[in-house]
């Protein structure tokens, strides 16, 4: 266990999707606000004390990154395989109902289900097992990685969830040859990681598919080459794509969380080899349907996990490519204000006016 001291975070979408999508606001209705989460699931600081110490941390004062807890932690999964580790499986699927099963996922984040948190004695429950709008957290071993101290926390803590899910999406999963041609749905933070890992493999053709036209100029500096708004067409996406693609991309990112987005990325791959990748976060009750021979044809449907990257084992590599400037974190950041300015970032965000907005919690 360790106590990091938060310096830096960001708003990312998932903290207000996830109570829309996933039940959280559901929950809240039901419990009323007794029942008090501490959101945000990403950050960048120094930790400041270690309980239980381990080899990787086992001193104050390192710089280190957190993020949702990975394989390497500890998972009944083989950790060569996947970064999901099981208590997020949980967390996603299973969204608790009482106290108890509060209790039970606790235990499975920290191994007891005593709260890690409280305000004037309640408990302050952590959002998947990280909870980072604080100046300090408690987090699990499983959730840190240490990182290069040289690397400054305001700039790469955006690392620790959408930018590195996006990059590790087109470089580790989808995996585009050079001169291929590729398809981003959505074009937010996460997508235009994806776009950046295309342009990266060296993909001739980026296609950015996106419902805000304002996203369109800024993605052309993440190598999107040719945009399409699916409201400017009387067909489906993925026929127009396949069109004006001779049958179809090599690959596909999607990177919305909206079914039909998922289902237009599958069908608009082509024949034989073609591949998309689902990145998304859906609706708890939505259905992926897509007729048969679409599999039979030889395309291929993957999903992915923070871009198959293990947080604790793969993230200070990923720091270290901006580190050695081959990737620019800086195009990411449009925004940046103070924790007590947090509303301001809500604003940014809901009118698709920025990607990532930088919260100071030393400001």
């Amino acid at each position: 266990m360790g106590v990091p001291q938060v310096l830096a975070t960001f708003l990312a979408l998932g903290e207000l999707t996830n109570f829309l999508r996933l039940g959280f606001l559901r929950y809240w209705q039901r419990h009323g606000f007794c029942s008090l989460i501490l959101l945000q699931h990403s950050l960048d600081g120094g930790v400041d004390d270690v309980i239980a110490p381990t080899q990787e941390l086992s001193s104050v004062g390192l710089h280190v990154t957190a993020t949702v807890m990975c394989a390497s932690a500890r998972s009944s999964t083989s950790t060569a395989q996947t970064a999901i580790y099981d208590t997020f499986i949980f967390a996603l699927t299973d969204m608790v109902e009482t106290e108890r099963e509060r209790e039970r996922e606790t235990r499975a984040e920290f191994g007891t289900s005593s709260c890690r948190i409280r305000h004037e004695g309640k408990p302050v429950y952590h959002f998947v097992g990280t909870s980072t709008f604080s100046e300090y957290t408690v987090v699990h071993v499983g959730c840190v990685a240490k990182i290069n101290p040289a690397a400054p926390l305001d700039k790469v803590c955006v690392l620790s969830c959408g930018i590195s899910t996006g990059l590790g999406a087109t470089l580790n999963v989808a995996k585009p040859s050079k001169g291929s041609s590729v398809a981003i749905f959505g074009l937010g933070a996460v997508g235009l990681a994806a776009a950046e890992g295309a342009r990266i493999a060296g993909a001739a053709r980026i296609i950015g598919i996106d419902l805000n036209p304002k996203r369109f100029n800024d993605a052309k500096k993440f190598g999107v080459t040719e945009f399409l708004n699916p409201k400017d067409h009387d067909k489906p996406i993925q026929e127009v794509i396949a069109e004006m693609t001779d049958g179809g991309v090599d690959r596909s990112v999607e990177c919305t969380g909206n079914v039909n987005a998922m289902i237009s990325a599958f069908e608009c791959v082509h024949d034989g080899w073609g591949v998309a990748v689902l990145v998304g976060v859906p609706n708890k009750d939505d259905s992926f349907k897509t007729h048969p021979v679409n599999l039979l044809n030889e395309r291929t449907l993957k999903g992915t996990f923070f871009g198959n990257y293990k947080p604790r084992s793969d993230l200070p590599s990923v720091v270290e490519k901006y580190m050695n400037k081959e990737l620019e974190v800086e195009k990411f950041i449009t925004h940046e204000v103070p924790f007590a300015e947090i509303n301001k970032a809500f604003e940014y965000m809901l009118s698709g006016d920025g990607l990532r907005c930088i919260i100071r919690m030393d400001a």
